[in-house]
């Protein structure tokens, strides 16, 4: 069980029967009256996103989601499979269930993925990555006096905004929560 006053980003419990995920919280002490805390839940299986408030003193039973790291193998017609490295089972995904940060996934990079009660609801791709760049304009640097960027795409087919000393062959390094360029590779 976990009260409300215990709250932290990323707890996940259930709630009338749903399973949620804390994204944000704060707890609150107006000058008059109980204090409360307000927190921003996502519901892990449907992906929707509610602002709601909570008695500190709310308790919920807390929900094991499970996260098993598997590699990414191929996909087929909106399915995408991905194999579990100890008993080479292969495992399909619907898209809808990739999220954003997918799109900097090539094939065989090891993913985690998130299921509850035996049905899969999300894929984290590492939080790092490194790709090559296919397509840019030549660079020039030394040219500006700010942060200049220039588009991109990448070997997955991802479009980012990099530095203007990047040329098409490089190997960059990618943040896949902000989908930021970091560095060479």
């Amino acid at each position: 069980m976990v009260s409300a006053g215990d709250f932290r980003n990323g707890v996940t419990f259930e709630m009338d029967g749903n399973v949620y995920q804390i994204i944000e919280f704060q707890h609150v002490k107006p000058g008059k009256g109980a204090a409360f805390v307000r927190a921003k839940i996502r519901n892990v299986i449907a992906g929707s996103v509610v602002e709601r408030t909570f008695n500190p003193n709310d308790k919920y039973p807390t929900a094991f989601v499970e996260r098993k790291e598997m590699e990414f193998s191929y996909s087929d017609e909106g399915l995408y499979y991905f194999m579990d490295p100890e008993s080479y089972e292969l495992v399909p995904v619907n898209a809808s269930d990739l999220g954003d940060a997918f799109k900097f996934v090539k094939e065989n990079m090891v993913c985690k993925i998130l299921s509850y009660k035996g049905n899969v609801f999300g894929v984290e791709p590492p939080t790092f990555v490194e790709l090559q760049i296919t397509q840019t304009d030549p660079g020039f640097a030394g040219n500006t006096a700010t942060n200049a960027t220039k588009p991109a795409t990448l070997e997955t087919g991802a479009e980012i905004r990099v530095p203007l000393f990047i040329n098409e062959g490089d190997m960059i390094r990618i943040d896949t929560r902000t989908g930021e360029y970091m560095e060479r590779a």
